[in-house]
């Protein structure tokens, strides 16, 4: 009579567990790749895009890492009282770190920027001796007037360019963030394509369009709708530094899991 009471116990943890590590991660704003991300883009009918996940492991960074910031306007600062108030500055100091920033406004997989090329081209012109710990991919939504086609070939060989020069960094990718409510169609479906193929490579995606950072409640804190053009305000980007920098304290911290298997901590 006591084993069914057990395994009744065993079922209820687990499930306690599950609800924990689920509430955790949509607070920090992380989504586990191996899991589908939902889309509010209309997929078309016969075109199969999903792909085989892999989990993660647990992010490992040194004392001090120098971390590679590489993305578009809001990377580059823009609407920030200096550029170098951008989010991507002030995260060095929130992960006791120096960032190395590479943003071009404009720019996307498919869309040159305005004083800089496609993502692709960007990629491989960087400096080989930068050597980041890390490498933070953010955005864009400046692909989407650009549609589908070809969208998932450009990122996906920019990102093979990207493990080609830098073969030792980790990689995060900073899926793109809504600069208007409610979050468009070609926005949600870039957020999901980036998921996807993030997690075909076992790479951490931090979703801000589906951990809802930017909300009608705190837009017009984080947005400058007027001089800044959509763009974060200055308190606006340290807010997203802090929200950037608090999910990578949770990948440092997350537990190695096996794509459809269970949980351990690093130590076990």
């Amino acid at each position: 009579m006591k084993a069914p009471a057990t395994r009744r116990r065993l079922r209820a943890a687990g499930v306690a567990t599950a609800l924990v590590l689920a509430v955790t991660a949509g607070v920090l704003g992380v989504w586990r790749p191996w899991t589908p991300a939902p889309s509010a883009a209309p997929v078309a009918a016969g075109h199969d895009t999903a792909t085989a996940a892999i989990a993660p492991a647990p992010l490992t960074l040194p004392d001090d890492p120098t971390v590679l910031v590489f993305g578009d306007s809001w990377t580059y600062g823009s609407a920030a009282t200096d550029p170098t108030l951008g989010y991507a500055y002030v995260l060095a100091d929130l992960i006791h770190g120096h960032t190395v920033v590479n943003g071009v406004r404009g720019s996307g997989y498919l869309k040159p920027g305005l004083d800089g090329p496609t993502f692709g081209e960007r990629i491989a012109a960087l400096d080989p001796a930068i050597d980041p710990d890390l490498v933070i991919v953010q955005g864009s939504i400046n692909d989407r007037a650009q549609g589908e086609v070809g969208y998932r070939d450009a990122v996906t060989a920019a990102w093979d360019a990207l493990t080609a020069l830098y073969p030792e960094a980790a990689i995060v990718v900073l899926g793109p963030a809504p600069h208007e409510l409610p979050v468009g169609t070609q926005t949600a479906r870039i957020d999901h394509d980036l998921s996807e193929l993030a997690a075909a490579r076992g790479w951490w995606y931090i979703s801000p369009v589906q951990q809802h950072w930017i909300t009608e409640q705190n837009y017009l804190s984080v947005i400058d709708v007027e001089v800044g053009r959509k763009h974060p305000s200055t308190a606006g980007h340290r807010y997203l530094a802090e929200k950037l920098a608090a999910a990578l304290d949770e990948l440092r911290a997350a537990p190695v899991t096996e794509a459809g298997g269970s949980e351990t901590t690093p130590d076990e």
